[in-house]
Formats: C-alpha cells, structure tokens, sequence
C-alpha cells in the first residue's frame, strides 16, 4: 500500500449489500491482484494498491468493488487510514517488499524500509480494522513465504522480516481466538512474479518460471482459508512448486 493520500473511492459497488466485504492490500499486481480476482467471484473487494490509477484498473475489473488507498509506511498509527465498513470479513496483507543483501553490506535504512512496509504496516492495518473483523467473525490471511521459516546468506533482511510476520500472527491469532476472528498465514515458495524477477536478477542467475508457481495458486490456498466453516481454521499453509525428479 501506498504512496497516495489514505481514500476510499466507490465503484462497482451495486452488489455489495449481498456479498462479504474482503480488503486485500497490494491488490494492483502479482499476488495481490489474483487474490482480489479470485475473491472477487464472491466478495466486495477493497482493493488496496499503491497508485490509484492501478487500482482504478483492478476494480473496474471485478464485479463489486472499490479502491483503499492509503500510505500505511507514513502513518504507523493508522489514525488517518480511511474508514472500513462496520463488518469486515476477510483482510487479506500481500502487499510487500524484498531487498537487502549480506549483513555487512545491508545499510540501516534498508532494514528499516522492508520491515516497516512487511511488518510495521501489516501491525498498523490489523489493528485499525479488528473492530470491524470482530464484528464479522473474520478472517486475516498474512501472505508471508518460505523465508519465513529459514534463511540463508544475504537473505537476512527479507527473511527477519518475514520471521518477524510470522511472529506477529502466530501472536494474533491467539490473542483474537476469544473474539472469533481466525488468522491463516500462507507461506508460497517461488512465485512468478515481478519482485520474483528483479531478486533472480539481482542474484546473477538466469530466470525460468519452470521453477515457479503461479500467482493463481497462491490465491487458490487463499481460497481454501476463506472457504472453510468457522469451526475450523487453517493456521499455517506451505504452497511450494512441484518437480518430479
């Protein structure tokens, strides 16, 4: 989410008083788009993004649907992000970032920038909208990843991120248990994405989607959290490509 004033722009609005209500932030591209586009076949989608033209083009796209704009990286407090409806039921965090290299070449800014946009933000968010999940019953899917559960040399600042998310729900789901509100972190491997491409550049290496999966996949395990009765839960999920060998 977003370097633009915090706004809630109506459209495609018509069918919204029959469906649930999904925020997915990071909804302009990648990940993010296809977990609106998948959602979207059943909820009203808040679709968050970073410039309002993107997601101008995203709702206009899905049947019922309206932009969530707002810089969350600005505003930690959450005290001027725009107002959310009074019930909620999914709040899906797929906006984020990757960079840093080694520890000793990684400078403190860039620390400071993943985690606030990975982990401070996803905080920032969550807390601004636990009155309207708890009205709902809801749901709150963290897309967190691989490098969530290990890391590796020059992977450190993305995956202490991603540790700390994982810390973050594990916490919020077990805070929010007594309020019925449920929290699914989803753990994808190597997804075909944009910010896929820029780290296999940044590393050297020849990119092949063969290694890959898709971003529909990783909407599709969102889809599963989302779907299941409130009597279960998925808490955490891996997603990964499949090879036979």
């Amino acid at each position: 989410m977003a370097d633009t004033d915090a706004s809630l722009t109506p459209a495609n609005t018509a069918a919204r008083a029959d469906r649930p209500v999904a925020l997915v932030t990071g909804a302009s591209r990648g990940i993010g788009r296809a977990i609106a586009v998948e959602l979207g076949r059943t909820h009203h989608i808040l679709v968050g993004g970073r410039d309002a033209d993107a997601v101008d083009a995203v709702v206009a796209e899905l049947p019922s649907a309206e932009g969530y704009t707002a810089d969350l990286v600005a505003d930690l407090s959450g005290a001027s992000l725009p107002a959310l409806p009074g019930r909620l039921d999914v709040l899906v965090h797929s906006a984020g970032v990757e960079d840093g290299g080694t520890v000793e070449e990684t400078d403190a800014e860039t620390w400071r920038r993943v985690f606030d946009v990975n982990v401070f933000a996803v905080a920032a968010l969550t807390r601004h909208a636990l009155p309207a999940l708890r009205a709902a019953g809801g749901l709150v899917v963290a897309i967190n990843s691989g490098s969530g559960f290990a890391s590796g040399a020059g992977g450190g600042v993305y995956a202490g991120s991603k540790f700390a998310l994982r810390a973050l729900t594990d916490a919020l789901r077990e805070e929010e248990r007594s309020h019925g509100v449920r929290v699914s972190s989803i753990h994808p491997g190597r997804v075909d994405t944009d910010m896929q491409r820029a780290l296999v550049a940044r590393e050297g290496l020849a990119y092949d989607a063969t290694y890959t999966i898709t971003p529909e996949m990783v909407a599709a395990t969102v889809r599963a959290a989302v779907d299941l009765p409130p009597t279960g839960t998925v808490e955490s999920l891996s997603v990964r490509p499949f090879h036979r060998r």
